[in-house]
């Protein structure tokens, strides 16, 4: 089975009018993290992850899709 992570942040983040820089600073990690969080080159922690819907004003469900795929 594999796991397909999706995540909206930056839509979430842009309605929020609010730059990764913004964002990064709210969430108390650096710039780049966002920016890989963006590009689906890094998986947050459980806790970054709410951190992000809090400041977003949104739930985690909103902001990462999560599709299963495989045999198991």
């Amino acid at each position: 089975m594999s796991v397909i992570f999706t995540t909206h942040i930056k839509k979430y983040r842009l309605m929020n009018e609010m730059t990764q820089e913004e964002l990064a600073a709210r969430v108390n990690v650096r710039r780049e993290t966002i920016m890989r969080l963006e590009n689906a080159k890094y998986n947050p922690s459980l806790e970054l992850a709410m951190r992000i819907s809090y400041v977003l004003d949104t739930s985690i469900y909103n902001l990462f899709e999560f599709n299963f795929e495989g045999d198991d």
